[in-house]
């Protein structure tokens, strides 16, 4: 944190323009030494700058040069960022000359990771700087800018706020019990004010959930027998040919992918091989890669055909699905029905074929109303989104769990209080107030370069 780093913080190719960023107590010195114009160690706190970036007599480039002085930067250090000509061969002159110079090459993420560390951001705000480069859709830029505004960190900082006064008032009838004006700290007390967190809580955790749908999107993962229209499927939600489409059982052997923006949620489609007995050994490799994605799938979409009566593979696959977030598509319904739709009757299924253009459309409304996309669309969007997040919910309430079993118990408030402290702990470990240093290296080496 005592260096001075230094990235491109742009995308490296051919461009109007790149950016070499620099942060540290000697940016503006080190900048300076390169750069023919103004001196910058003079001139005011977040100016632009025109003038050259030079290696002693060679001029490299023609620049801007913004300089923003610490403490009021991303960083809260002393930021130089130079406006190059886009283009790999100068920038990358530029970025060698600058940690020539003194300065180091910045690691994954370094800069954001300053930012939480010097207190700019905490960790969830730090978390969205990420989100917000990454999104894909409408609804994801959304909830990473609440995010990064600081609108998820209020609501778990209140929480933390409502145990940390219970805690004060434990401790006051712990440590002052003879004062007969404060409050009386009972069991039936703390057992009240635990029932009021519960139910904020559970409510962010249950939500949690719409915004791990905006931020990842839906996995949904296409399957059935070869030849029951599961590429066509795939072709007509994405609205072009990704798949190959034949009459020959086993034309896809692989996993076939794409992505399609369902009312601002990114549905990320899977065809896989058409699930079989078979003795070729590319297509058996094919058929146990379309099982292992059943395991990883938001959302399956099984596909049978109206066509044909059910087979024994079908049943099996139906019954593997049994208890999975399911659509079964009777597909091909302009043919001649076949299948025994009573045998299907517990699951969730619609008939569809890829023939007419509208029918595609019954399937997008199932999964829209599976998901209850059209709530999330009335949203405030202040959820917690990513695993370590809800994960940190979730076991904070496994903790509170706990103290309620203490309470029914009777057990001594000082013994509740250890693990309230647990809770408001956990808590604290989702905004970044408590956090390990492992946890901190792991989580910003996930980030580009230069940011």
């Amino acid at each position: 944190m005592n260096d001075t780093i230094a990235s491109i913080s742009t995308t490296l190719g051919v461009g109007a323009i790149s950016i070499v960023r620099i942060s540290g107590k000697d940016a503006i010195k080190i900048v300076n030494s390169i750069f023919r114009g103004k001196n910058l160690e003079e001139v005011d706190s977040h100016t632009i700058n025109y003038g050259h970036i030079v290696n002693e007599d060679e001029v490299i480039d023609e620049v801007l040069v913004s300089v923003m002085k610490a403490p009021k930067t991303f960083t809260m250090e002393d930021v130089v960022e130079i406006n190059c000509h886009g283009g790999i061969a100068t920038t990358n002159k530029v970025l060698e000359l600058v940690i020539l110079k003194g300065a180091r090459l910045a690691e994954a993420g370094e800069f954001t990771k300053r930012a939480f560390l010097n207190g700019r951001i905490d960790l969830v705000e730090a978390e969205s700087v990420m989100d917000v480069i990454n999104a894909k859709t409408d609804k994801a830029r959304k909830l990473s800018i609440n995010q990064l505004e600081g609108r998820v960190s209020q609501i778990i900082r209140s929480f933390r706020q409502e145990l940390l006064e219970l805690l004060a008032s434990i401790e006051v009838n712990i440590d002052y019990p003879e004062y007969e004006d404060i409050e009386v700290m009972t069991v039936d007390n703390i057992k009240k004010e635990m029932k009021n967190i519960r139910e904020k809580l559970e409510k962010i955790v249950k939500e949690s959930e719409n915004g791990r749908i905006i931020k990842d999107g839906i996995k949904t993962v296409i399957v059935g027998r070869p030849n029951v229209g599961k590429s066509s499927i795939l072709n007509r939600l994405l609205d072009y040919d990704k798949a190959i489409v034949t009459d020959v059982a086993g034309t896809t052997r692989d996993v076939v992918e794409g992505e399609i923006n369902l009312d601002g949620i990114l549905l990320k489609l899977v065809d896989t091989a058409g699930i079989r007995e078979t003795e070729d050994i590319v297509e058996k490799i094919g058929v146990n890669r379309s099982y292992e994605e059943l395991d990883n799938a938001d959302l399956i979409i099984m596909v049978l055909n109206n066509n044909e009566e059910l087979t024994e593979s079908d049943r099996d696959l139906l019954e593997k699905i049994k208890n999975k977030n399911s659509i079964v598509v009777v597909n091909k319904c302009d043919l001649d029905r076949k299948i025994d739709l009573q045998a299907i009757d517990d699951y969730n299924f619609i008939e569809i074929n890829t023939i007419e253009l509208d029918k595609i459309d019954i399937l997008k409304n199932k999964i829209k109303d599976m998901f209850n996309l059209d709530e999330i669309e009335q949203g405030d969007y202040n959820y917690l989104s990513n695993v370590r997040q809800i994960t940190l919910a979730k076991e904070s309430l496994s903790i509170l769990g706990e103290v309620e079993e203490e309470i029914s118990r009777n057990d001594p408030v000082d013994l509740i209080e250890i693990d309230i402290k647990r809770i408001w702990t956990k808590l604290g470990e989702i905004i970044g107030d408590t956090y390990q240093d492992e946890l901190i290296d792991q989580l910003f080496s996930q980030f580009c370069l230069g940011k």
